[in-house]
């Protein structure tokens, strides 16, 4: 029986992998897996989340390291980590794109040929780890990738406003439905895709003239992506009006409608402190890291809001695919039993969520280092079940309390298995 299938909650960890490897004046690459000297732990890395019983990893393929130039694949890190996987019995579900592209793709999401060139990377993927990895994200958080690259500018390729962001939430979408074509040509029925976006809900003075017009396309921008690759955009869609004023002709939403790919499972990105973010009468927020809008912390509510929220409007079963709170660990703790007990009463109010993941296995260094000159150390988000301590040589991965708690609720997960499973 297909794992999602089989009326079980399944606990798993993730490893932070964005990548945005292009730099400027002001501005340096960023990739996680070398902030963290994942490039070099990895073997170790992946037996600290086998040691807390994670039964999955979502974990993502360096594009960029895979496919340094145009036409050249180098694949022997990747190989080494996949056979890791399937040597600790660890299932992968795979971000075929978690932010940035290959330095070679000149305007990145923007190119022409992006779509063709993100598909390509993926069948190859598909088809090398075919007996490892089943399991795809096409592309995750798309809404995150179109706002900070087409609404901000504070990603490349650097478009802003409301046409920046249909320009790059339409590019994203069909690449996002060509990877998983691709992806499925190469596997078959065994693959399996999870698609992954992060919550975005909206409070506050939303009704304020100043932000009426922002907030009433935000109700519906977070959907956006997702309703674009399952071909639910049509005349009637809340958002038909303003892709049509930025470009999008009929005849292109036509072929998302005529190429729509579902999700097998719908993942949810939820963070308590950060999910909900918050206008105000009389201020102007442009949102993202360069202009923050403030957020509330609605907990446990909030989570509910969104699980409940994507089920009803896509179908499938849903997962929550990350969440924390970066503080202390015993603040961590607190927040991983409410989210496990929300995930239940969820589970038992007849929510078909499927899996519950902490994000991530080890500590991780905020986006904001891109722009900053300061050290790693100055940027180290407190997230994770193992703390990373700079050593002498190298980072430290510390294991701390919260590993131990996501251990008893693996286990107790485990221990509800029928005999034989």
């Amino acid at each position: 029986m297909t794992w999602y299938r089989d009326g079980l909650l399944h606990f798993g960890l993730g490893i932070e992998n964005t990548f945005v490897p292009q730099e400027r004046a002001g501005e340096r690459p960023i990739d996680e897996y070398d902030l963290t000297e994942h490039y070099a732990q990895w073997s170790d890395d992946l037996g600290l989340a086998a040691s807390v019983g994670a039964e999955f990893m979502r974990w993502g393929i360096p594009w960029h390291i895979v496919s340094p130039e145009r036409g050249r694949w180098e694949w022997s890190w990747t190989d080494r980590v996949m056979d890791r996987f399937g040597e600790l019995g660890i299932r992968p579900i795979v971000d075929v794109l978690h932010y940035g592209t290959p330095l070679w793709i000149d305007d990145q999401f923007a190119h022409p040929d992006y779509p063709q060139f993100v598909a390509e990377y993926a069948a190859r993927a598909a088809e090398r780890y075919r007996d490892v990895a089943t399991d795809y994200t096409p592309v995750n958080e798309p809404m995150i990738h179109s706002m900070f690259s087409g609404e901000y500018a504070y990603w490349p390729p650097y478009r802003r406003g409301a046409g920046g962001l249909v320009e790059i939430a339409t590019a994203i979408a069909r690449g996002f439905v060509l990877t998983q074509q691709a992806v499925a040509d190469a596997l078959g029925e065994r693959a399996t895709f999870v698609h992954v976006d992060a919550s975005m809900r909206y409070a506050g003075d939303i009704d304020a003239p100043e932000h009426r017009e922002t907030a009433g396309r935000y109700a519906h921008q977070g959907f956006l992506v997702e309703d674009l690759v399952t071909g639910r955009v049509d005349d009637r869609h809340p958002l038909a009006a303003l892709l049509r004023t930025h470009g999008v002709s009929d005849e292109r939403l036509e072929w998302f409608r005529d190429h729509a790919v579902q999700p097998d499972v719908m993942g949810v990105n939820y963070y308590p402190r950060h999910s909900t973010e918050l206008f105000e009468a009389g201020v102007h927020h442009g949102g993202g890291f360069a202009d923050p809008r403030p957020t509330r912390d609605d907990g446990v509510d909030g989570l509910k809001d969104m699980l409940r929220s994507y089920a009803e409007r896509y179908g499938a079963p849903v997962m929550l695919a990350e969440t924390c709170v970066t503080d202390d660990v015993e603040t961590r703790i607190t927040w991983m039993d409410d989210s496990v007990r929300a995930v239940e009463e969820l589970r038992a109010e007849g929510t078909d969520v499927v899996g519950y993941t902490w994000w991530p296995l080890f500590d991780m260094y905020e986006w904001t280092y891109r722009h900053s000159t300061a050290p790693r150390a100055d940027h180290l988000l407190s997230m994770g079940l193992f703390d990373l301590v700079e050593g002498p040589a190298s980072l430290e991965r510390r294991r701390n309390a919260a590993a131990d708690r996501f251990a008893m609720h693996a286990r107790q997960r485990a221990l509800s298995l029928p005999e034989g499973r």
